[in-house]
């Protein structure tokens, strides 16, 4: 049986069985024993890279790391220097994360390269697996540092960002043995990259109710993410009254509930804050600071502004309201991005090729792959994961459907290689 390809069912290759194990090892590369904490550009980072490095290696690729910190593997094709189809996914995580998010797609990636390369296969196009620095923006607050490097839109000005440590990222970048003023030496041009495509957990519940181990998405959401920091006055529990108080604390959660109702307000958004601080951070203390994170999203982009905007005029009454004052910092905004159609009907045309029913959704999460959008097509295939849990430890997948995922990948890029377009 024939596909358009030029390619049959019967040329399918196999991913290896050892995807689980390779995750399991990535796992264990934490900075706190006990759970899964991996930020980018730190002792840890540096050894999945590594780890991922020689992976890349055995599995058939060249492999270096770029200016920004992404380890990067190439399996060149027939034509030496021809456009890549790039895959991939991120090596760092949320603190107390699971072992999916990011690593199952490194490793389909991996996976896929080591299938063509122990069957001798090779198209026009090479392949490259791109290990992304920084998707989950955890250390320094704003996402796809990796991604972006790679697309030539990294923002500079945000060099000078402290962690919670107060080490900025150009001296994270620089201890990691990068050189900051070299990031855009990472940036590649559009006509060197095909396509790209990721596979991803799905983060959400909708698989697993569908009885579908993988789906090829169609969007991914846009988002806002901002830090706000409270001022107000510091003062004793027990002797200033109400009516006289400048509470920091309270003025930040009446904000906190107004992202809820905000995005309560409209269709498909979800508003996020999961961090607050108050200090001085005693019993018997007036709060005179606190501040806490605004993460916000929506697949429709106008509906996102419109509704951050309302956010923000919420806060200003609320300050001026409570007599205090408010300070935002916008770490992160990133439009919507939709899938390349012929991407998605090629991810169908692959699933319909090993037996699997196609389906489409989009993701309400960001990926990499946003940031790619900036600069070639773009596809992505979500794996089932129970529960739809993630950014959990809780988070789980089966062996059946990380080898599924995979193998839809793989087939993707043999339909993808078998064809010039």
């Amino acid at each position: 049986m024939s596909d358009a390809g030029g390619c049959s069912v019967t040329d399918i290759g196999s991913i290896s069985l050892d995807i689980m194990d390779r995750l399991d090892r990535l796992a264990e590369i934490t900075e706190t024993p006990g759970y899964l904490t991996r930020r980018c550009y730190t002792p840890e980072h540096r050894a999945a890279n590594d780890l991922a490095a020689e992976w890349m290696r055995a599995a058939g690729m060249e492999v270096w790391q770029d200016a920004v910190g992404n380890m990067m593997g190439r399996y060149e094709g027939k034509t030496p220097g021809a456009p890549a189809i790039l895959l991939g996914s991120h090596l760092d995580t949320v603190i107390r994360a699971g072992k999916y998010d990011g690593g199952l797609g490194v490793l389909s990636a991996i996976d896929c390269v080591k299938s063509l390369n122990e069957r001798g296969v090779r198209y026009d196009n090479a392949i490259e697996v791109a290990c992304f620095a920084d998707e989950e923006g955890v250390r320094y607050q704003s996402t796809f540092l990796g991604s972006r490097g790679l697309a030539g839109t990294f923002d500079t000005g945000l060099l000078d960002r402290p962690d919670k440590d107060g080490i900025t990222l150009a001296q994270a970048m620089t201890e990691f043995g990068l050189d900051p003023a070299k990031i855009g030496e990472a940036a590649r041009k559009p006509d060197e990259i095909r396509c790209y495509l990721e596979v991803h957990i799905e983060q959400g519940p909708v698989l697993e109710a569908e009885d579908l181990s993988t789906c090829a998405v169609t969007a991914i959401a846009g988002a806002n993410r901002m830090t706000v920091s409270v001022t107000g006055d510091a003062g004793h529990a027990g002797t200033v009254p109400m009516s006289a108080r400048q509470d920091a604390l309270t003025a930040a959660s009446e904000c906190i509930l107004a992202v809820e109702s905000a995005a309560a307000r409209h269709e498909h958004a979800v508003g996020t804050v999961g961090q607050i601080t108050a200090s001085p951070g005693a019993t018997n203390v007036i709060p005179g600071q606190a501040e806490f994170s605004v993460d916000f999203r929506a697949a429709d982009d106008a509906v996102r502004r419109q509704a951050v905007d309302e956010l923000i005029t919420a806060f200003d009454a609320i300050a001026e309201k409570r007599g205090v004052t408010l300070k935002i910092d916008h770490s992160h905004a990133a439009n919507g991005m939709t899938c390349a159609p012929e991407l998605v009907d090629t991810i169908e045309a692959a699933l319909t090729d090993l037996g699997q029913h196609p389906f489409r959704l989009p993701s309400g999460a960001g990926h990499d792959a946003a940031a790619l959008a900036e600069i070639t097509d773009v596809g992505m295939i979500f794996v089932r994961c129970d529960r739809g849990i993630s950014h959990s430890p809780e988070e789980s997948i089966t062996a059946e459907d990380a080898i599924a995922g995979a193998t839809l990948l793989l087939r993707t890029v043999e339909r993808l290689g078998t064809t010039n377009t």
